[in-house]
């Protein structure tokens, strides 16, 4: 995208926080097949930038498309995944954490908490932090305040989130569009583009990976690790992807989670019939 178009594209947007290392996160994330760019977010963080997505020709909010990535990340890796998500009227958050339910929190535009002050007890447990001063601090960002809109709630919450680690690189603020932050992303210079990867790329991906300490959990090993996660994958896949169908409308980020889902369970699984055995 140009920075002519970024500057005029509405402040719609995501960010996907991975509690891992981007070496981790890489190979989980190209199962989105979407465009992104990955670096890192502190120390024991990465994030994930989409280059956009269905929001951008209205046929899906941009909440309910990074909660379905979310979902679908932290099903098929060990670390919990937490989307950050905005658009003109609202903001929010999605932590996913393995098969556990999606726990979050929604501010309209001018700041109004429209969710629950329990789902941020639970992200708070989740995440790990403080029970006293970190819950307080959440509390405070479920309260009325007249000075604080959306995008002062998303940076109260990443301030919350700087206490175990989260740091976001400059450039990524929340609130401004996803191609403005695709572009700030790509003049970091340890910053990673990545899409659907050809098969020469894929080899040696995977080559790559097999040394890895996610190794023994990648479909082509067959092992007992990769069967495992295949089944997991498996059993999550088929019910998000019933309930996305089932949906009239915006159910496009549950059915692509629970497809991918279906789709890398069933490669798993065909691995382990067909590798051979020592």
């Amino acid at each position: 995208m140009s920075t002519e178009a970024a500057r005029t594209e509405p402040p719609i947007g995501a960010l996907l926080l991975c509690k891992a290392a981007p070496a981790s996160v890489a190979p989980v994330a190209r199962m989105l097949r979407a465009p992104m760019r990955l670096t890192r977010a502190g120390d024991a963080w990465s994030v994930l930038v989409p280059g956009g997505g269905p929001w951008r020709d209205g046929t899906e909010p941009v909440d309910r498309v990074a909660t379905g990535w979310a979902t679908a990340l932290a099903v098929g890796a060990p670390w919990p995944v937490l989307a950050l998500w905005w658009d003109a009227d609202h903001a929010g958050f999605t932590l996913a954490s393995g098969f556990r339910r999606p726990v979050g929190f929604v501010w309209l535009a001018s700041g109004v908490p429209v969710g629950e002050g329990e789902a941020l007890h639970t992200f708070a447990a989740r995440m790990g932090l403080d029970p006293v001063l970190d819950v307080q601090a959440l509390d405070a960002l479920a309260e009325t305040d007249s000075e604080a809109d959306a995008g002062t709630r998303l940076r109260g919450l990443l301030a919350v989130l700087a206490r175990v680690g989260v740091v976001l690189p400059a450039g990524l603020a929340p609130g401004e569009p996803a191609g403005r932050l695709l572009e700030a992303t790509a003049r970091m210079p340890d910053s990673l583009p990545f899409e659907w990867p050809g098969r020469s790329d894929a080899v040696a991906e995977r080559d790559t990976l097999g040394h890895s300490r996610l190794g023994p959990w990648m479909p082509w090993t067959g092992g007992p690790g990769a069967r495992a996660l295949a089944l997991a994958q498996l059993a999550a896949g088929a019910p998000l992807l019933s309930w996305g169908l089932r949906r009239r409308s915006g159910g496009w980020g549950w059915v692509t989670a629970g497809a991918l889902l279906l789709a890398h369970g069933a490669l798993g699984l065909a691995h382990a019939f067909t590798q051979p055995r020592d």
